[in-house]
């Protein structure tokens, strides 16, 4: 079985290329270098040379501030690349699993409590949410049997991003971090996201088609969050202290919930992903240092001082 990682550079990517070298998968990779995923004859060229069986799309534009002033550029990454991708898979008879975002729903605090199945009506509020749920219409538009995996509060193994940030904060004597705790949602590994993508593509197609949601189990604030990279770094959690999203200044709106369902993996028989809380701990036990050179900067989208990432992933 042959595989071609795209956005192989990216925080998810990345993962998902060495969990298949882990297990002595045939892999190609390719980052922002290697292809254009906006120039349909050269994505078309590179998959029909590459010959996949399993193509995973992680390459995006992740810059959701940003995008709100550059929505069409965005727009042809997100939305118009992926599409080019599925026709090209389509044509060399490819299976495509095509990595979404929590951001095609609205997030609004009337649908606090109710996380939002996979088959939910979308209704992005931000550039980059319209941007990425055109991908996804795109893909299966083109591509019908393709799997797409929304996944969200994504944070990594390399140092930035909002979990790495506030592990820095904590281990700052007297430094004091002040985080929303009205927004809603479910903290997620990039190793548990590659694993759950991985065994995806390992499934009989017609048990991996149609939309998933690839997130920590339980729920949480990014308040609570950063209480809890405190205390299992060994730090004290009171430092860490409440505010609303009112104190932020951002250009793009964040979801106050985005907590999604998983009831679609029941049928693919894989569970759901385990709990936020579990996967952290493991994270931040082998959490980097600053100054280890474990990679650069990556852009977690939300909450108080979070990385801002560089506007195309991978």
């Amino acid at each position: 079985m042959r595989w071609m990682v795209i956005g192989a550079t990216g925080t998810l990517g990345a993962e998902v290329a060495a969990r298949l070298a882990a297990h002595g998968a045939d892999t190609v990779r390719t980052g922002r270098a290697d292809l254009d995923l906006t120039d349909p004859a050269a994505v078309a060229a590179a998959v029909a040379a590459t010959g996949p069986d399993v193509v995973v799309n992680c390459a995006a534009w992740t810059a959701v501030d940003l995008a709100e002033t550059e929505e069409a550029t965005a727009l042809e990454v997100n939305g118009t690349g992926p599409g080019h991708l599925a026709r090209a898979c389509a044509t060399t008879g490819s299976r495509l699993l095509h990595v979404s975002t929590d951001y095609v729903f609205g997030g609004t605090p009337a649908d606090t409590g109710r996380p939002y199945a996979e088959d939910a009506a979308p209704d992005p509020r931000t550039a980059y949410g319209r941007t990425k749920l055109a991908g996804e219409r795109a893909v299966l538009a083109a591509l019908p049997d393709a799997a797409v995996v929304r996944t969200s509060w994504l944070y990594g193994r390399s140092a930035g991003g909002f979990v790495h940030t506030m592990a820095r904060i904590a281990r700052e004597p007297g430094r004091t971090a002040d985080v929303v705790d009205d927004q809603h949602g479910q903290p997620t590994w990039a190793p548990d996201v590659a694993a759950r993508l991985v065994a995806l593509g390992t499934l009989p197609a017609d048990r991996a088609r149609g939309v998933f949601h690839a997130t920590g189990a339980g729920r949480t604030t990014w308040y609570r969050l950063a209480r809890e990279v405190f205390r299992l770094t060994g730090h004290d959690p009171g430092r860490v202290r409440a505010t609303d999203s009112s104190r932020l200044d951002r250009a793009a709106l964040r979801p106050a919930w985005s907590v999604l369902g998983h009831d679609r993996w029941a049928g693919t028989g894989l569970g759901p992903m385990r709990h936020w809380r579990e996967a952290l701990t493991e994270a931040l036990a082998g959490a980097p240092t600053p100054g280890d050179g474990h990679g650069r900067r990556q852009g977690h989208r939300r909450g108080q001082g979070d990385g801002r990432g560089k506007a195309v992933e991978g």
